[in-house]
């Protein structure tokens, strides 16, 4: 996004223009990124502390977390600090390195699903293998993939976007940096970036999508051959938890890219953001916790060694 003469700030609109709906914004957005955070720092410290969590499924599962909380840490204070001050203008380099960490972690949550998924294919297919075929090694590797692989799908569309120019508008009609307000209001001719934002977001979904339908194919006709119910219950609560992150986590990125008509896109995009960026990371903890019993055991665990400790 290269800067010129006229443009080197942003104005972000944000939700709401009316004073008693920013209140409210403001503390659906400090509740919701309190308890993102507090929920996947919990998750974080009890696969740290807890040596019954020290399996494949959930280092991914931590790294998860820490994903998540990168996520939305990139936008969401930010957001909270312009409702506070009432401070609307973002630099042109803050609103750059904005797009670049929520994308960022936005496309490796994508590869991180797709290998947690493979993970679970290994555990429930491949029980007797799993310790030697995810072993530690593999594990950081495939999640310093993830990384690589998000870095990669993100370089094409970003080394063009430093190139965009903005001549007389500097509103962006959206609460965060995003690529498509940003497209919206340069003055470049944008068809070949929006292509490649398109191609990118596009070969993210397939890859990934594929990787984790065709683990579950194999999962789901494992389960079926089980021999007793209580065995399939079993295998189906641990997949249970990662199916449900999975569906937001598609089914939002899926409605961003079924267009409707260009005035409700930018309504839709925003509602989708505010689910991304914001919903899912304050839901996703609860979803692991709550559906996992060695981590509601792990939490119950450190709740009677910290009441212990002060009893002392």
């Amino acid at each position: 996004m290269k800067r010129n003469h006229t443009v080197t700030a942003f104005i972000l609109l944000g939700l709401t223009d009316d004073p008693q709906l920013q209140v409210l914004v403001f503390i659906f957005f400090f509740l919701s990124y309190m308890l993102s955070i507090t929920g996947n720092l919990t998750i974080i410290t009890l696969i740290l502390l807890n040596s019954h969590l020290k399996t494949a499924m959930y280092f991914f599962l931590q790294n998860f977390s820490l994903l998540e909380i990168s996520f939305t840490s990139a936008c969401i204070p930010r957001y909270l600090y312009n409702i506070a001050t009432g401070d609307k203008v973002i630099t042109y380099n803050a609103c750059v390195i904005q797009v670049f960490f929520t994308d960022l972690c936005g496309v490796t949550e994508f590869f991180l699903l797709a290998a947690m998924s493979y993970d679970r294919y290994v555990a429930i297919c491949k029980p007797l293998h799993y310790v030697t075929i995810m072993n530690t090694t593999v594990c950081r590797r495939i999640v310093l993939c993830c990384w690589v692989a998000g870095l990669c799908i993100l370089i094409p569309p970003l080394s063009q976007g430093l190139n965009l120019e903005f001549c007389d508008s500097d509103t962006i009609d959206h609460f965060i940096c995003d690529a498509s307000p940003l497209l919206k209001i340069s003055c470049s001719n944008t068809w070949f970036m929006e292509q490649t934002v398109i191609i990118c977001a596009v070969l993210t979904l397939i890859i990934t999508l594929l990787c984790v339908i065709l683990s579950y194919i194999y999962i789901i006709k494992t389960i079926v051959g089980f021999p007793s119910a209580q065995q399939k219950n079993k295998a189906f609560s641990t997949c249970s938890s990662h199916m449900i992150v999975v569906s937001i986590t598609y089914g939002s990125c899926i409605f961003v890219y079924i267009k409707p008509s260009a005035k409700e896109s930018v309504a839709i995009n925003k509602s989708v953001t505010v689910l991304m960026t914001s919903i899912a990371p304050m839901l996703n903890p609860f979803i692991y916790t709550l559906r996992n019993k060695q981590v509601k055991q792990a939490f119950n665990d450190s709740i009677k060694r910290i009441i212990i400790f002060f009893k002392k």
